[in-house]
């Protein structure tokens, strides 16, 4: 799925990451916390998620609250990644600059030494986050640029349904 943030000061990004799961409270993917999206998100609680589906001419929009998942929840995501994923969330310091791959490697390589076996601890810059949706917004392409969209805000501990022009 597409992921966008903005900065406090309202600059957008945004990136593709997997949806690890969704329930009703909302839409989980995982990350550094001291990523740019993590920093965008401490800063900026809120998110957009967009799915495309070129093929089936289908977009669907998320929009929503953000907050982080629990430590139960992150842990047991983090020990199902194979091993070098959980090294690999060690290793990288995501987003920031990289003189050159080889120093990658070389902290991966490290970190390889320092957690030998299959016990390897979930780092604490490392966790989930959960979109709370507040608006969906559900896209069909239609011939001539007539394209159908539905809409769903919360109402009165329920969903309300309304349609947009093209």
């Amino acid at each position: 799925m597409t992921l966008a943030t903005a900065t406090p000061d309202g600059r957008p990004t945004a990136r593709v990451v997997l949806l690890k799961e969704w329930d009703p409270r909302g839409f989980v993917f995982y990350t550094n916390k001291t990523s740019r999206k993590g920093g965008e998100l401490g800063g900026n609680p809120r998110a957009c998620l967009l799915f495309y589906w070129k093929t089936l001419h289908r977009q669907v929009r998320i929009e929503g609250a953000v907050e982080h998942v629990t430590d139960a929840e992150a842990d047991a995501y983090y020990a199902s990644r194979p091993r070098i994923s959980r090294l690999g969330a060690w290793a990288s310091l995501q987003s920031s600059t990289l003189p050159a791959r080889a120093e990658l490697e070389r902290r991966l390589a490290e970190f390889e030494v320092k957690y030998p076996g299959e016990d390897i601890p979930r780092p604490p810059h490392w966790s989930g986050y959960r979109v709370l949706p507040d608006y969906f917004e559900f896209w069909q392409d239609m011939p001539f640029r007539l394209h159908d969209r539905t809409v769903y805000t919360p109402e009165g501990g329920g969903w309300t349904a309304g349609k947009l022009f093209p």
